[in-house]
């Protein structure tokens, strides 16, 4: 009885690939719906499966340990949000100075304040749209800033606001080649700065660059680009497992500090490294579900068109059909001949449809910043799916060839 099945199943597929091949532009044509929805969805998905693992590892890999406290989210998430949070009180360095000393669970806390589009000149080089980033001591611990050579910037350094800065790869590169940086003085935005450290060469995230940054004291960047921002306080927990404990901690003082009622919200939020992929993977997966509906919306073209071809198969082989019924053949042997050409057919669409999208992810990340990863899950969820919408639509067709009058049948011209 096995044998039988398989030789069935066998024959219903060779059946289904003879037709194909006989009639190559209207099998294209037929399949065209299917191959665009399932290539459209193994593009996104590889796509959307490479950025969040880049973004994880490199965009906001903050440490188990680490968390931040700024006025308001880092990416709000409407136009409200943004002008609610502009309206709460910044944090000063007052803020940091009362975290850093009255947190028992912190293992570090730092400030930091930043400002874009700034010029870096050394002579008669210059460097534009550089990160200036005004931090405190503890900062590159709790960002985990490596340098290739020099030393970050001290505390003695913040507290007398002093002209030195630590520079990224970029600035060496651009403005200072092959000559030793360190003791140089550079102009950030017209403020000159002794370079005391090099950090290690860090890439590129998405086409932009990460190497083309300074750091300053806090204390000197405040007083070059004043106040008027609110800086944002970093702390460290003891371990992974007290980060809830130590986020507790702070809320505490700072709430205290802004002498927030007991029952009132926090006017501050607090950002770690998993609320903030949190909120990538929520923005990829709407984007996601645009994409599959659009995608179902195709399938579902090419599943009728798949339907209606079948209908026109059932039209041509009616008299097959009727020989077939005439020699023994059930409608259950009938129907399920049907319904295997058909998923036969969907599936060649879906495997096409997976060859391309693969072929297309990985052309978008040659030509582009984007990367891809292709999952096998998406490439076994892309031929069942197409496999079943084949089975699904060649449901009417083949019940219909099932129920032919062998008689009627045989009469057909």
């Amino acid at each position: 009885m096995r044998g039988k099945t398989s030789v069935k199943f066998s024959e219903a597929v060779k059946i289904a690939a003879s037709s194909l091949w006989a009639h190559k532009l209207r099998s294209v044509l037929t399949l065209l719906g299917v191959v665009i929805g399932v290539m459209a969805v193994i593009v996104v998905v590889s796509l959307i499966n490479g950025l969040n693992a880049y973004v994880a590892e490199k965009v906001f890999n903050l440490g188990a340990d680490v968390f931040l406290v700024n006025r308001g989210p880092i990416i709000p998430l409407n136009i409200d949000d943004f002008l609610e949070t502009q309206k709460r009180k910044k944090f000063t360095l007052e803020d940091f100075e009362a975290v850093r000393e009255s947190c028992r669970t912190c293992r570090e806390v730092g400030a930091a304040t930043r400002s874009e589009g700034a010029q870096v000149k050394y002579g008669m080089n210059y460097l534009r749209d550089s990160f200036v980033r005004g931090w405190t001591p503890a900062m590159p611990t709790i960002y985990d800033v490596e340098l290739m050579s020099g030393r970050h910037i001290a505390e003695a350094d913040v507290r007398a606001a002093s002209p030195v800065c630590t520079v990224g790869w970029d600035i060496v590169e651009n403005l200072l080649p092959d000559t030793d940086p360190l003791g140089k003085e550079i102009r950030v935005d017209g403020e000159v700065c002794e370079i005391i450290g090099v950090g290690k060469k860090l890439g590129s995230a998405l086409g932009q660059t990460r190497d083309n940054w300074v750091i300053l004291p806090i204390t000197l960047v405040q007083r070059r680009y004043g106040t008027r921002e609110s800086i944002r306080i970093w702390a460290k927990a003891p371990s992974a497992e007290r980060l809830e404990e130590t986020i507790d901690e702070v809320r505490q003082i700072l709430r205290g500090r802004r002498h927030l009622a007991y029952a009132a919200k926090d006017d501050f939020a607090v950002e770690t490294s998993e609320s903030l992929l949190g909120l990538w993977a929520g923005i990829s997966s709407a984007f996601f579900g645009v994409v599959v509906i659009i995608a179902s919306i195709s399938l579902i073209v090419g599943g009728i068109v798949i339907m209606n071809i079948m209908l026109v198969s059932v039209t041509e082989r009616t008299r097959e059909i009727g020989l077939r019924k005439s020699i023994g053949a059930r409608r259950s042997d009938i129907l399920v001949q049907f319904l295997i050409e058909s998923s036969t057919l969907a599936a060649i669409g879906g495997l096409w449809g997976v060859a391309g999208g693969v072929l297309l992810a990985q052309m978008v990340s040659w030509v582009t910043p984007l990367p891809s990863a292709v999952k096998p899950w998406s490439v076994v969820a892309g031929l069942l799916v197409s496999t079943g919408v084949g089975l699904f639509f060649g449901i009417y067709p083949a019940s219909k060839a099932a129920k032919l009058d062998p008689v009627e049948a045989l009469r057909a011209e």
